[in-house]
């Protein structure tokens, strides 16, 4: 299937250049969109990049249309590119590239689009404030009306190999998935618990939607490999892997639990919770039951004083927490100012007769505690040490590569 979207990340002659080289695209033209008059041309483009007398005017921005085989590449794949090629916390500019034609933009063409915009837009969000950028400003509109660009702006830097085409990417990376096996090589236990995704050889369109919602976002501790069914050497197994995908929850070589076909995020991290933390743990009592850590239990002690790092999700592996903002309430459970933005959910909790605001994370919906009012104003996170992990802070970036 053939699909498009359009990215605005600066000048328009390095953004072709750089999705013109990626596998699965199709064709890329330069052009302007994103404006509100006709037929734009490069010369009023420039004009209407500074602050203007006439207010009825909303300048189109440089940007690049981008056609690509859904079957070689996902839209999600080119999405997480765009972020990561130019500074999206740049208002009205690129680098010394200044003027709202220059602005960064995403125009979508389908509601997944849409999906995948905003989720891997909240991922990289992180990321930036991480490495000390700030609040991303991207605009994200549907596609309306994409106006090419004159020739000579076609392909500019293959006819001009030694044209302008500026670096205005952050560094800032998304962490590495895990790859998929080749075709051709041989996969065996690695022993201890890890995940197994099996494949369809040929093209499955649910393998490419778990893919797409569940695996490449995922961040967990534990091994996790897409494979092949005729690879698999040395596993014992119970379940048919004649459906794909077919997700295995393997201990030591041996399938503890299985289930064949498509699966979506949030039921993949319930079998994974219960995988992980065992059904009958303290762990999955709080994350799935709604329970409550004992009071200073080991996991408190061992959490309250850790060095300088991140507490994450012990099912899903997101970012919670951060040290920055503990504090000891003397409480006997671990104590926060605040979470990450964005990776945590609240809503009302009535039970036991009582008024509180639950917090669950929000990629995998596990119950994490709870938040309460303080009296000076501020707001503390009471939560449950046994479904966290933590990640001293120089190992945050390196710990899946």
């Amino acid at each position: 299937m053939i699909a498009e979207i359009v990215f605005a990340a600066g000048c328009f002659w390095g953004v072709e250049k750089h999705f013109e080289n990626i596998p699965g695209v199709i064709d890329v033209q330069s052009g302007y969109t994103g404006g509100n008059y006709q037929d734009p041309k490069y010369n009023q483009v420039l004009n209407y990049r500074y602050l203007n007398t006439n207010k009825d005017i909303i300048n189109h921005t440089e940007a690049v249309l981008v056609k690509f085989d859904t079957e070689k590449i996902s839209s999600k794949k080119l999405i997480k590119s765009f972020w990561e090629i130019h500074d999206p916390t740049q208002y009205n500019r690129q680098g010394n590239d200044i003027g709202n034609n220059y602005r960064s933009a995403i125009f979508y063409t389908t509601p997944k689009q849409l999906e995948i915009i905003n989720n891997t837009k909240a991922t990289y969000q992180t990321l930036l404030h991480e490495h000390g950028y700030g609040d991303i400003v991207t605009k994200i509109r549907p596609l309306e009306k994409f106006w090419v660009a004159e020739d000579y702006h076609q392909d500019y830097l293959a006819k001009n190999p030694n044209g302008y085409c500026p670096n205005h990417a952050t560094g800032v990376k998304f962490e590495k998935e895990d790859k998929k096996i080749s075709k051709d090589q041989e996969v065996i236990p690695l022993g201890g618990k890890e995940i197994i995704v099996v494949e369809a050889e040929d093209f499955c369109p649910y393998c490419v939607k778990f893919e797409e919602d569940v695996t490449s976002k995922y961040k967990g501790s534990l091994p996790l490999r897409t494979v092949l069914s005729k690879n698999l050497k040395g596993f014992e197994l119970k379940t048919n892997l004649d459906a794909t995908p077919t997700i295995l929850f393997i201990e030591d070589g041996k399938e503890i639990l299985a289930h064949r076909g498509y699966l979506n995020e949030k039921d993949f991290y319930k079998i994974l919770g219960e995988f992980k933390l065992g059904n009958d743990t303290e762990a999955y009592r709080v994350a799935f039951n709604k329970g409550t850590d004992a009071r200073f239990c080991k996991q408190y002690d061992i959490f309250k004083n850790t060095p300088d790092g991140v507490f994450v999700d012990k099912v899903s592996g997101e970012v919670l927490f951060d040290t920055l903002e503990r504090f000891n309430s003397g409480t006997g459970w671990l104590s926060f100012y605040k979470a990450v933005d964005g990776a945590t959910i609240e809503r009302p909790d009535h039970s036991y007769g009582m008024v509180r605001t639950e917090v669950l994370a929000k990629k995998s919906g596990i119950h994490l505690g709870h938040v309460f009012p303080r009296g000076d104003g501020t707001r503390r996170f009471c939560i449950n040490a046994t479904v966290l992990e933590f990640i001293p802070r120089d190992k945050i970036n390196s710990k899946d590569k």
